[in-house]
């Protein structure tokens, strides 16, 4: 299984702690899209991945339903931190913090069609005092966005916007940044694996939301963040998928497959019970 290190995930792992289910799995912890590439090659069994490689590669996986890291409004820590208007960032440099594709397919989408604008985009080290030194505004995602947003913008007087806010508010809908899956070579060789560790995550997910404090407070411990601002972190964020993620995922698909690599009606294959 594939782990990422990110606070986002925490909630879906932490209650596999905490029930000793995680005794039970073999983890490979790494950056999303270092996780997504291992699971499309076969050197992971079951992953999350990042919803672009998904959809990519939506032939040779399943997704495990009502699993997932999105947001239904804010997410936090997925922002474009900028200089400048948004609408004033056509020509401009953009530093990409990231290389997941996802969360800057998204910004790309939303400076185009909501703002008008096309940058002069090019790949960093997420390091927002240095990329304000050559950019104009900067892609960040995870717990560098976290500290970016809610440390360092502020002190530096740059604007920051959410990308799950400014999504929601075009569209009405939700996002998925990733979703949990099952190769399909897998799920037909292991059925019955595939199937428990599902349950598992699901109950992971529930223990871990209704004891978010405690979850808040161990984080906290060794997290630049203090539990109270983890905890509001934590319930923010939507890690269902549904009906209501699904349309998400699916405008979304309608609006960049073309030229992201994946047709516009890409079908999204859900384990059965």
């Amino acid at each position: 299984m594939g782990h990422i290190q990110f606070l986002n995930c925490l909630p879906l792992y932490w209650g596999l702690a905490r029930t000793g289910t995680l005794l039970d799995l073999d983890l490979t912890k790494d950056t999303p899209e270092k996780l997504s590439e291992q699971l499309i090659d076969g050197r992971l069994d079951i992953a999350p991945v990042t919803l672009v490689e998904f959809l990519r590669n939506a032939d040779d996986l399943v997704a495990l339903p009502d699993i997932a890291v999105g947001c239904d409004g804010p997410v936090m820590s997925c922002v474009i931190v900028s200089q400048l208007p948004l609408d004033k960032l056509d020509g401009a440099r953009v530093a990409l913090g990231s290389t997941s594709r996802t969360s800057v397919r998204l910004a790309q989408l939303l400076l185009a069609e909501r703002h008008g604008v096309t940058p002069d985009y090019y790949t960093c080290p997420p390091d927002l005092a240095a990329m304000m030194q050559e950019a104009d505004a900067a892609v960040l995602i995870g717990d560098a966005a976290l500290r970016a947003s809610l440390h360092d913008a502020p002190r530096l007087g740059l604007e920051v916007h959410d990308l799950g806010t400014m999504w929601k508010e075009w569209t009405g809908l939700p996002f998925v940044f990733a979703v949990w899956a099952a190769r399909r070579d897998y799920l037909a060789r292991e059925p019955r694996i595939v199937a428990k560790v599902h349950e598992a995550f699901l109950a992971s997910r529930d223990l871990s939301l209704q004891e978010v404090g405690k979850v808040a407070e161990q984080a906290a411990r060794w997290e630049a963040f203090d539990a109270a601002l983890l905890e509001r972190y934590f319930t923010t964020l939507d890690f269902r998928f549904g009906p209501d993620q699904l349309a998400g995922v699916t405008e979304f698909a309608r609006r960049t497959g073309p030229t992201t690599g994946f047709p516009a009606d890409v079908r999204v294959e859900l384990l059965k019970p």
